[in-house]
C-alpha cells in the first residue's frame, strides 16, 4: 500500500511514473475523497475547539450567576457534540473509502526500472550456461513424463479436475529430492527454514497484497480460510504488527509449501503438461530487509535462486521486468528463465521482488535502532522463487532426456535419489505410476 501523503503531494509524479501500470486506477476520486477527508477533519476540529470554549464558558458563567446565558451555552454544546458525530460518521466513510483505494493501486516502480508496456520491454540481464543439442527428436515432457510412467495427468483429472497432476514412483522421489535439495543450499546460504500453513486468512492475505485485488485467482473454504497462492504469504506475515530490532535485520527465511492458484482467466496459456497447474509445489525466500540495503538484498536473492540452476546445470536467462509487466506489489522485479526444449526458448522458473515498504505498510512491519532514529520505521520485504518445483521437474526432464527414453539424473540430485543415477521407462525396469 502507498503513503496516501505521499501520494497526495506527489500525486503528477506518481502518476507519470505509474503510467499503464495504474491501469483504470482513478487518480481524480482519490483527490476528491482526500480533499472531502480533510475538510472533514477541519469541521470536527473546529466544533472541538468551540465545544471546548464553549465548556469553559459555562463555568465562568455559572460562577458569576448568569444562568440564563449558562443554559444556551449548554444548549449549543449538545448541538456541537451533535455535529461532531455526524461528522466523525462521515470522516469514518471517507477514511474506509480513501484506505479501499489505497489498497488496490500497484507499488510504484524503482527509478532503475526500465519503462515499457508488456513482456517485450524486458531487459535481459544475463544468460548462463548453453542449452542442451539432442542428435535425437527431444520429447516434450507432457509425453516424455507418461512414457517413463512417473506423471500422469488423467489420473490428476479423475482425482480432482483438468491442470492437476498425479506424480508416482521416480517422479515423486524427483519432485522430493528437489524440494530437500532447494531447502538443504538455502540453509547452507544463511535462510531460515519454516514450515507455515496451507491456508490462510484474509487479514494476511491483505497484508502481502493478494487481497482484496486479486481474490479471483485465489481458492477459498467456506470458513473465510484461502488456499495460500504461494509462501511469500505466511513467511512474510510471520511479522505482521511487530517491530524488529535493526540488529536481527536482514531477515532470510524459506519454506516449502503446496501452492494453489485458480488462475481465472488463465485458460489456453500454457495448460499443456505441467507448466500452469492449480497445484504445485514451490520452496518460497523472503527477506525483511532496512530501506538502504533491499536493494543489494534483491541481487542477493536473485543469486540464490539463480545457484540452484547453475548447480542442476541448467541453462538459463535473467531478465528485469518493465514497469508494465510487473506484478502488483513489487517495486522492481528480476525473472529467472529457464531453458525448455519444449518450448524452444526460456521459461520463468523464478520471479525475485523487491516490494520496499509497500507490504510492510500494510502488514505493519517496521524495525527500531534506538541508537539511530526515535520510534519505528517501516522495513523493506522482498520475496523469490527459490525454485518452483514442478517446472524445475519438468526442465530436469526435458533437458537431462536420453534418445532411449531415460533421463539422467543431475548429479546434486543423486544423494537425496539413494544414488540413483538414471530414470528409467517402465518397460525396462522403472517402476510407475
Amino acid at each position: 500500500m502507498l503513503d496516501g501523503r505521499y501520494l497526495r503531494d506527489n500525486l503528477d509524479a506518481v502518476r507519470e511514473r505509474m503510467g499503464a501500470r495504474a491501469g483504470s486506477w482513478d487518480f481524480d476520486r482519490f483527490v476528491a475523497l482526500d480533499d472531502d477527508r480533510r475538510r472533514l477533519i477541519g469541521e470536527v476540529e473546529t466544533r472541538q475547539s468551540e465545544r471546548n470554549a464553549l465548556s469553559k464558558g459555562i463555568g465562568e458563567m455559572m460562577k458569576a450567576g448568569d444562568r440564563e446565558a449558562a443554559e444556551v451555552a449548554k444548549t449549543r454544546v449538545r448541538d456541537v457534540n451533535a455535529e461532531i458525530e455526524a461528522f466523525e460518521s462521515d470522516l469514518a466513510t471517507t477514511d474506509a473509502a480513501v484506505r479501499e483505494m489505497l489498497l488496490t493501486i500497484p507499488n510504484i516502480p524503482h527509478e532503475s526500472v526500465p519503462t515499457g508496456c508488456d513482456e517485450r520491454d524486458n531487459v535481459e540481464v544475463r544468460r548462463v550456461g548453453t542449452p542442451p543439442t539432442f542428435d535425437f527428436e527431444p520429447v516434450a515432457h507432457w509425453d516424455l513424463g507418461p512414457g517413463l510412467g512417473i506423471i500422469d495427468f488423467e489420473r490428476g483429472v479423475k482425482l480432482a479436475k483438468s491442470r492437476f497432476v498425479v506424480l508416482g514412483a521416480d517422479g515423486a522421489r524427483l519432485n522430493r529430492a528437489l524440494i530437500n535439495f532447494m531447502l538443504d543450499t538455502h540453509g547452507r546460504r544463511g535462510y531460515r527454514e519454516w514450515s507455515v500453513p496451507a491456508m490462510a486468512n484474509a487479514e494476511t492475505l491483505l497484508g502481502t497484497g493478494q487481497l482484496p485485488k486479486f481474490e479471483d485467482d485465489l481458492f477459498h473454504t467456506l470458513e473465510g480460510l484461502f488456499l495460500i497462492p504461494t509462501a511469500e504469504v505466511q513467511l512474510t506475515n510471520l511479522h505482521r504488527d511487530e517491530v524488529l530490532d535493526a540488529d536481527t535485520l536482514p531477515r532470510k527465511y524459506c519454506a516449502h509449501t503446496p501452492c494453489f492458484r485458480e488462475e481465472a482467466g488463465a485458460a489456453g496459456r500454457d495448460t499443456r503438461g505441467m507448466i500452469r497447474v492449480h497445484q504445485f509445489d514451490k520452496v518460497e525466500l523472503v527477506k525483511f530487509s532496512r530501506p538502504e540495503t533491499s536493494m543489494n538484498e534483491l541481487e542477493g536473492m536473485v543469486s540464490d535462486a539463480e545457484y540452484i540452476l547453475e548447480q542442476l546445470g541448467l541453462a538459463f536467462r535473467t531478465i528485469v521486468l518493465c514497469t508494465g509487466d510487473m506484478g502488483f506489489g513489487a517495486c522492481k522485479t528480476y525473472d529467472i528463465e529457464v531453458w525448455l526444449p519444449c518450448y524452444d526458448g526460456y521459461k520463468e522458473i523464478s520471479s525475485c521482488s523487491n516490494c520496499w515498504d509497500f507490504q510492510a505498510r500494510r502488514a505493519s512491519i517496521k524495525f527500531r535502532s534506538p541508537g539511530e532514529f526515535k520510534g519505528s520505521r517501516l522495513l523493506h520485504t522482498l520475496n523469490g522463487s527459490g525454485l518452483a518445483v514442478g517446472r524445475c521437474l519438468v526442465a530436469v526432464l526435458e533437458n537431462y532426456q536420453q534418445a532411449d527414453g531415460s533421463v539422467i539424473v543431475p548429479e546434486v540430485l543423486r544423494p537425496y535419489m539413494g544414488g540413483q543415477e538414471r530414470i528409467v521407462p517402465v518397460a525396462t525396469g522403472g517402476s510407475g505410476a
